[in-house]
């Protein structure tokens, strides 16, 4: 039955930009490299983002999580960082007051037009401090800045 369980990662970005990603497996010795795959996706670094293994103060005990470590773990966590960037491009939009499907990802930041204006520019950890109260929302989005992926494999 274990073998069939799910596995999920949850990563919150805080309103400092600084990161928690959880994860329901067990501790195998990868974290760091976990933790440069959140920092490559959303342009932070590496060392703000804490990997915390097998977190049962967000996913509790006994909910039928598979704990083994998984080779499906890193796409987990792509699929997490994609919904970030997803929802920080609909936050950056209303921030900067352009449609969302005007801006540009570049090197962990949100732009609009050519990006030579550092006005038209929000990264995440901007964002991430616009998400949590800051700011207005766009219709529909709620506060906060956080993605879970739940897998099987």
């Amino acid at each position: 039955m274990a073998s069939e369980a799910y596995r999920a990662v949850f990563l919150r970005v805080h309103p400092t930009g600084k990161m928690v990603l959880s994860l329901t497996t067990d501790a195998d010795g990868r974290e760091p490299h976990y933790a440069q795959l959140v920092a490559d996706e959303l342009g932070v670094p590496a060392l703000d983002v804490k990997v915390v293994p097998a977190d049962t103060d967000r996913f509790g005990v006994g909910h039928g999580f598979n704990t083994s470590p998984s080779d499906g773990t890193p796409a987990a966590i792509a699929s997490a960082t994609g919904k970030i960037r997803d929802k920080a491009k609909l936050l950056a939009g209303m921030a900067l007051g352009a449609a969302p499907e005007t801006l540009t990802w570049s090197s962990g930041a949100w732009v609009a037009g050519d990006g030579s204006d550092p006005t038209e520019v929000k990264t995440i950890e901007e964002i991430a401090l616009y998400a949590h109260g800051t700011g207005e929302l766009p219709p529909g989005v709620e506060g906060g800045l956080d993605a879970q992926t739940v897998y099987a494999d």
